[in-house]
């Protein structure tokens, strides 16, 4: 098989698999590295000892290489597609055949760590229909946030992939916006019309009062450009940035307020993560809410996370037909642009 992609393929199934970020890159770092030699000119070197002398072309990258060379599929990235075979959770399968898409994903334009490009084609690899790509706001600078210049630089982008791509996958124009202490959005109202969705979440001063927390949402809530309630607690159960506990706020107004304007709120996927609590699932089902079960995904190989959303979701009995990830993509858009 071609040398890149199964470099590639291989730092996507790792990335499935949670594993440490320096091993998935140095497989992208690679593939990067001979993206321009020929096949020819990649044997040569292979040959000759000049790869294996290669900055960044490991032992490992280099075995996965020679054997795509060799005209098979290496034997490293076969034992991840057999594990991979497997799912990544017990339950909600079911529930997981029927999402369609996916409305929370970032690119290396701000956190994120593979080109728009990459994310796109790993959604239709997953079979989906749609994916949004909503890179961070400028407030969030450790997360490189888009401004307004780039954001649109960014939409040219988007663009160009929705007219090279074949039917039957539509990539949709998207940002997570900060919502800002006063419950405002850190983007322009004229920027955001031009975004087909709009996920907004708290991302700093998660450690307010309760009081102060609700206004902060509900403002964002009522904003008529918000279509997902992002990660609502902002909490950590796990992970390498250790344990946080979830943000206060009076979970029944936040919800009745988004049932009121039609804003969904999220199941995040990240293992991590694992918001909202089951509780707070329950109290938005009581209320009326539709959900979003959304990846937060910052790698292709991550796109898989709805797994773990689905089986939540599932647990928790929450109908598919209330999960907007589920509907088909001109469903979702009109529901999307009746909020414009």
């Amino acid at each position: 098989m071609d040398a890149v992609d199964a470099l590639n393929e291989t730092a996507f199934w790792l990335e499935r698999e949670l594993a440490d970020s320096f091993k998935v890159q140095a497989f992208r770092r690679a593939a990067g590295i001979i993206a321009g030699l020929s096949q020819e000119e990649l044997s040569a070197r292979v040959r000759d000892g000049r790869l294996k002398r290669t900055k960044g072309i490991g032992s490992r990258t280099l075995e996965v290489i020679s054997q795509s060379l060799g005209g098979t599929v290496p034997g490293y990235l076969e034992d991840l597609r057999r594990r991979g075979a497997e799912p990544l959770v017990d339950g909600g399968h079911k529930l997981d055949a029927k999402l369609r898409g996916d409305l929370h994903s970032h690119s290396n334009w701000s956190d994120g760590g593979s080109p728009i490009e990459a994310m796109a084609a790993a959604a239709r690899i997953l079979g989906r229909e749609y994916l949004a790509l909503t890179d961070h706001s400028p407030s969030l600078k450790i997360a490189n946030g888009l401004n307004a210049e780039r954001l649109m630089e960014q939409l040219t982008v988007v663009d160009e992939i929705n007219n090279e791509q074949q039917s039957g996958f539509q990539l949709l124009a998207g940002i997570e916006v900060d919502i800002l202490e006063d419950g405002q959005l850190d983007q322009s109202a004229e920027m955001l019309s031009q975004l087909d969705v709009v996920v907004a979440s708290v991302h700093s001063k998660l450690r307010s009062d309760k009081r102060a927390m609700t206004r902060r949402m509900l403002a964002a809530i009522e904003d008529p450009h918000t279509n997902v309630l992002g990660h609502c607690t902002g909490r950590l159960v796990t992970g390498s940035r250790g344990t946080r506990p979830p943000s206060e706020f009076d979970a029944e107004k936040v919800f009745a307020s988004c049932a009121e304007h039609s804003v969904a709120v999220e199941i995040n996927s990240r293992p991590e993560r694992q918001d909202p609590p089951e509780k707070l699932i329950q109290l938005a089902l009581d209320a009326g809410c539709l959900f979003s079960i959304d990846s937060d995904a910052h790698a292709p190989g991550q796109l898989d996370f709805l797994q773990y959303g689905a089986e939540r979701a599932d647990a928790n009995g929450v109908p598919a037909d209330r999960i907007v990830t589920t509907w088909p993509v001109d469903r979702l858009l009109e529901w999307l642009q009746s909020k414009q």
